[in-house]
């Protein structure tokens, strides 16, 4: 029983944002959506759809053929390949922004070297602005083409060598096994990572905003601060809900009823093709560009700026930056973790499908962007401490404040509700590789289900909750939209220090904190390359 009573907590919990958001429809807000489509929601819809289509493309094209490449063939530094590709992952959206943003200035490095070396003018050659949604969504491409080569990866490393030689016996070359049994075979996994992808595009507000690109996340942002309107934020917030939802049920559509297995008699996993001189040459080019672009180029040029800014740890307000992140990070990581071995273990003891649904409601969290939780979790929050103080005023005569929206719990909520997902995804599939037997026969033996947890589980778990906690104290370090939306007053992160530093055109002190956060979030590119190199099944695997 209070296994199931948990889980319908829990659920209550992560559904709240929702509610909240959906009680601003009680609240008309004629005014403000005309005032909207008066003047910004023409650029809004355009931006957003640039964006969209942009990262779409390009996460696949580069996700996918990376991932085929460093799987399928070898050719010089292949293995090497396999997890650099994975580094852009380690730069939030807007950090590689604030970088590029420098690297392309007018007085930057890039235009001030070409200047020099030619003795050009301004008005007498061309450089690419990444100032509109276009250069925007490449930047967002850059480090979030990593999704689909996990995706994608995984899915290569699942296919089996009869299926890839009977293609070739059949006539078809490298390229064409590749597009008509490999890419196939992996589009559903890839879809999956490709949609990760898009709902971090639309979430993101740093980068937007520092762009000047109009977003619904901007909106929401400028009608909360500029116009004091809550209310208009949550519905504003609706539509970026509905966007989301509507990503999520396209790439389920479009993985249907696809399932692949390959009889386990006939399974061996795909030797690597080596490649001639020549074309390993282009696909250890093709593969080095991305690590490039999207790693490289931008933390060499923030090191260089911290660097030339004087990098100090010792500055009293960045030393309060990083002891707010690291402590908000490791409590909601904590969490995270107790909370997601809680939900697997409720779903392994109740096999119901209601408990299943509500686990898989649970996980849809991630799909909701950091501003969208915001609204929703500071609405209920701020009407709880409302409530309380009134209570404690005609009882006490003592007023209360804000108990519960100006602190850090309304963070902690929200980050729990943002990155549930994150513990659910790697503790459950942990737990289900569990044989049940063992189960059985501690039950017999008297155990309480919180026994057999406590003393058989946790230890077999102990590689993924850490994993679990690990990229939930990342993701929580990284969060931006969130914790500028709702963070206490005189709180700020080290995310939140970064982006002040950019808006006021102080990129070098910007880099200081930047370079901590790359640092940091080295840890789960570590965990999930590592991850990937020991995948080598060794029995039928399951269908995608």
């Amino acid at each position: 029983m209070i296994w199931r009573l948990g889980a319908a907590v829990v659920a209550a919990l992560v559904a709240m944002p929702l509610l909240g958001v959906a009680s601003s429809l009680l609240s008309p807000q004629g005014a403000l959506w005309q005032h909207i489509a008066e003047t910004q929601l023409s650029d809004i819809v355009g931006n957003t759809v640039i964006l969209l289509v942009g990262v779409g493309f390009g996460t696949t094209i580069i996700g996918t053929g990376t991932a085929w490449l460093v799987t399928m063939c070898r050719f010089p530094g292949s293995r090497i390949m396999q997890w650099a590709l994975l580094l852009p992952l380690v730069l939030p959206t807007y950090i590689i922004g604030y970088a590029y943003a420098d690297l392309m200035a007018f007085a930057g490095p890039l235009q001030s070297a070409l200047r020099a070396a030619t003795g050009w003018s301004r008005d007498a050659y061309w450089f690419p602005d990444l100032g509109s949604a276009g250069g925007v969504a490449l930047l967002f491409t850059l480090v979030l083409y990593p999704y689909a080569y996990l995706a994608a990866r995984a899915a290569f490393l699942a296919q089996s060598q009869p299926l890839l030689e009977a293609s070739r016996i059949l006539g078809h070359g490298p390229w064409r096994t590749f597009a008509r049994v490999g890419l196939p075979l992996a589009r559903p996994a890839i879809a999956a990572g490709v949609a990760l992808a898009l709902l971090e595009a639309l979430a993101d507000f740093g980068t937007v905003q520092y762009y000047g690109v109009h977003t619904f996340t901007t909106a929401i942002y400028r009608t909360w601060y500029g116009l004091g309107n809550r209310e208009g934020a949550a519905q504003i917030s609706l539509v970026l809900i509905a966007i989301a939802t509507l990503l999520i049920l396209i790439e389920r559509r479009s993985r249907g009823r696809a399932r692949f297995h390959v009889a386990s008699s006939v399974y061996e996993q795909a030797e690597p093709i080596p490649l001639a001189p020549w074309p390993g040459t282009v696909a250890a080019i093709a593969c080095l560009l991305p690590v490039l672009l999207g790693f490289i180029i931008p933390t060499a040029h923030l090191a260089q700026l911290a660097l030339g800014a004087g990098m100090r740890f010792d500055d009293q307000r960045f030393l309060r930056e990083a002891v707010n992140s690291l402590t908000l990070a490791a409590i909601a990581a904590g969490i995270i973790v107790v909370l997601s071995l809680f939900l697997s273990y409720a779903g392994r003891l109740i096999r119901r499908r209601a408990l299943n649904r509500t686990i898989e409601f649970i996980s849809l969290g991630y799909a909701i962007p950091g501003a969208v939780i915001a609204v929703g979790v500071l609405l209920p929050l701020a009407w709880t401490d409302h409530l309380i103080d009134r209570i404690s005023r005609a009882l006490f005569d003592m007023p209360t404040g804000l108990l519960l929206s100006g602190t850090a719990v309304a963070l902690l909520l929200a980050y729990t509700v943002r990155f549930l997902a994150v513990g659910l995804a790697n503790i459950a599939p942990g737990l289900v590789a569990i044989d049940p037997a063992m189960d059985a026969s501690a039950r017999i033996l008297g155990a309480r289900p919180s026994q057999v947890l406590r003393h058989i589980h946790l230890s077999m778990l102990r590689g993924p909750a850490l994993t679990a906690g690990v990229i939930a104290f990342v993701e929580v370090l990284k969060e931006l939209p969130a914790t500028l939306l709702i963070r206490p007053f005189n709180f700020d992160t080290l995310a939140v220090g970064v982006y002040r530093f950019a808006s006021d055109e102080r990129l070098a002190e910007a880099a200081v904190g930047a370079i901590v956060i790359v640092a940091v979030s080295l840890a789960p590119v570590i965990l999930l390359s590592r991850a990937i190199a020991a995948r080598r099944p060794t029995s039928s695997p399951p269908g995608p």
